[in-house]
């Protein structure tokens, strides 16, 4: 039997609530967090976005010394706590608890707090549309869902509706059909729509070079990777990082000049 030494713990909680009461530093309201997860079990896009606040650990307690880890602990926090909220609210337990494995294997992998702010924001509101779905008694079924989960983990690697399918134990025109019938979407044009949102987000967030991007989300060629980017979002890869880092410097300048 595992003896717990209360003596250091209490000792230690003592420091550290000595140590806040001195700094006025306080943890989150409980209620806050409460408002936030029961608007993500309820499929409430629009009252998420009102609540929506980027990844911060400011009073949520410090996990660790390391910046990224402390980050990466608070995420997994948040994971399993949203998890058994849309588990109370109608998600089939077996699917929360594979989406939580998936969102924190890549939690594990992030190697920087930027990559996890994205991670966060994605999460969230993948939970919430889930939940949506559910409530609006549009959920996918099983095969759907472990088809979509099958693309998202093989997005940088390049996935083939034939292997997905035989992953699955079903032929490729019985998914093709059941996808499009519950999506309105057709596999390929999931994984291209996938593929072109994780272009946009290392075009905004990342220093890889346009060609270097098309490589690693296998673009048959870097004239290939251009035509479909500017197909879904009306501009070239050039463009759209040009016009990201506009807006971005811009609403920074702006909030600078509203603080001074």
């Amino acid at each position: 039997m595992i003896e717990v030494n209360r003596v250091s713990i209490n000792k230690e909680l003592s420091a550290r609530e000595f140590f806040q009461r001195e700094n006025d530093l306080h943890h989150s309201p409980y209620e806050k967090e409460l408002g936030f997860f029961a608007a993500v079990r309820a499929g409430d896009t629009d009252l998420v976005n009102e609540l929506y606040t980027p990844l911060a650990v400011e009073g949520y307690g410090r996990l660790s010394k390391d910046d990224v880890r402390n980050v990466k602990y608070h995420l997994v926090i948040t994971i399993a706590m949203i998890t058994r909220f849309c588990i109370e609210g109608g998600m089939d337990p077996e699917t929360a608890y594979t989406i939580s494995d998936i969102y924190i294997n890549r939690t594990d992998e992030c190697l920087t707090t930027e990559q996890l702010a994205l991670l966060h924001k994605e999460m969230i509101f993948d939970y919430t549309k889930r939940m949506q779905q559910i409530h609006s008694g549009e959920a996918y079924s099983k095969n759907v869902l472990m088809c979509i989960d099958k693309i998202y983990d093989n997005i940088y690697k390049g996935v083939r509706v034939q292997s997905i399918a035989e992953s699955l134990g079903l032929t490729p025109q019985y998914l093709s059909k059941l996808f499009k019938q519950e999506t309105g979407m057709t596999i390929s044009d999931y994984i291209m729509s996938r593929r072109i949102q994780a272009a946009e987000n290392m075009l905004k967030y990342s220093d890889y070079s346009s060609v270097d991007i098309g490589n690693y989300l296998n673009f048959s060629s870097h004239s290939h990777f251009i035509s479909c980017f500017k197909k879904h979002t009306g501009l070239t890869p050039k463009q759209y990082r040009e016009r990201f880092f506009r807006l971005y410097w811009k609403e920074r300048n702006e909030g600078k000049q509203v603080n001074e």
